[in-house]
């Protein structure tokens, strides 16, 4: 345990209480988390079943008695509320954007990286809608790591003292200097984990998690997240605008036959890094609706694949997607001048058609996720959807005129703010 493990109980923390903490034993935790032992088998609040977080499409209970409630989310499990939290660690830009179209963003105390970097993107996309905003200023980075490390002081989740931890405990597990008995610490003395982060690529995570871990879509994971800040009829009311834009869509594609071939991917240094855009994941919810040929779906695609110029040639895709293209750690129109000026980059067929366009962050929230659907349709099929007005590297997400835009922003500035029916 941590120099704080006797801190005196009394906080607001009190006010949220862990169900099932341990598993498969009938405990209910009627004490605060912070006055409830340990299990000692490292689990993280989950039931043990992969369907802990599932909910069968109701992730919350009210009771009768009372104000408390519950939301569920593999790996967690079932998490029981006394009061909507409201101080809440954030590691990745997915639950920070889900804070913010909940209303909640007020309630962030940290981000997982430079909250600058983390917040720029977030600014570029809600520039566009009118009082919508994610005030960084403030706000603790979390991960202290370098050279590729990923390092989180336990002691500073201590000092943030916060009523949620709205991150993947098995995230947290798999950091240097964790496992499963640390991330049971910080829930039982300070406050509850409740995130799930593996469903980006339907990744494996550590073994303690593995056999209670469910993989979730964008707006699975979104409901989850909803019911614990009781936001689901918001939830619901901007998830109706993804998925009118989703039809938008897929009733104006063209034939597959007439589909362009696409790459994702991050260049650094002379050195491709290639994502597959054909598997699942909530990382490909901007890409998947399109339905476009992969251009690396005859390679194996890992997180070590490297490619030089030579080698991505050979496969020559006809658009290229840059990630993390937008107010983000890259100049993709510098880095599309530099391989137009390469003798053989210069060669790509993404390159000499100006297809090499700046594309968006693969750890999406619900608003990101609109403009990043937004942005791909008029990069893919300018024909059909209007075209993609450029880019410059630190810029807000490009004005689109109205009769252009395909979704609108006073509906989703309005659901933000609260004004839905």
């Amino acid at each position: 345990m941590g120099p704080d493990a006797d801190r005196p109980v009394g906080t607001r923390r009190d006010a949220i209480r862990y169900a099932g903490a341990v598993a498969g034993a009938g405990l209910l935790a009627g004490c605060s988390g912070r006055e409830a032992a340990s299990s000692g088998d490292g689990s993280d609040g989950g039931n043990g079943s992969a369907d802990a977080g599932a909910g069968e499409g109701d992730s919350t209970n009210g009771d009768a008695d009372s104000d408390s409630y519950t939301a569920a989310m593999a790996p967690v499990g079932e998490v029981s509320f006394d009061a909507v939290p409201e101080d809440v660690m954030v590691y990745s830009l997915l639950y920070a954007d889900l804070a913010v179209a909940l209303g909640h963003g007020d309630a962030v105390n940290s981000l997982g990286f430079d909250a600058d970097a983390g917040g720029n993107t977030l600014d570029a996309y809600y520039a566009a809608l009118d009082g919508v905003s994610f005030d960084r200023e403030g706000l603790t980075q979390l991960n202290a790591g370098s050279g590729g490390g990923i390092s989180v002081d336990r002691e500073l989740l201590y000092e943030l003292d916060s009523d949620l931890h709205l991150a993947d405990p098995a995230l947290f597990a798999s950091f240097d200097g964790w496992d499963e008995d640390d991330v049971a610490e910080i829930r039982d003395r300070v406050g509850p984990w409740f995130g799930n982060v593996y469903s980006r690529r339907h990744a494996e995570p550590p073994e303690p998690y593995r056999d209670r871990y469910e993989y979730y879509a964008l707006p699975e994971i979104g409901e989850r997240v909803a019911a614990a800040f009781r936001e689901e009829e918001r939830f619901a009311a901007l998830d109706a605008v993804r998925e009118d834009l989703v039809e938008t869509i897929r009733s104006d594609l063209p034939p597959e036959s007439e589909r362009p071939t696409v790459a994702a991917l991050i260049y650094m240094d002379g050195t491709y890094y290639p994502s597959r855009t054909d598997e699942p994941g909530f990382a490909n919810a901007h890409v998947r609706p399109f339905e476009v040929p992969d251009a690396f779906a005859a390679e194996e695609v890992t997180y070590e694949t490297a490619y030089d110029h030579e080698q991505l040639l050979e496969v020559d895709p006809d658009v290229i997607f840059h990630q993390y293209g937008i107010a983000s750690y890259y100049d993709v129109g510098a880095i599309r001048e530099e391989l137009s000026n390469h003798p053989v980059a210069g060669k790509l067929a993404a390159i000499a058609n100006d297809r090499f366009y700046p594309s968006g962050d693969p750890v999406q929230g619900p608003i990101m996720n609109l403009f990043q659907l937004e942005m791909t349709a008029k990069q893919l099929f300018p024909d059909r959807f209007g075209e993609w007005p450029g880019y410059e590297y630190g810029d807000d997400y490009p004005e689109i005129p109205a009769d252009e835009r395909l979704f609108d922003r006073d509906e989703v500035t309005s659901i933000v703010a609260g004004g839905a029916e």
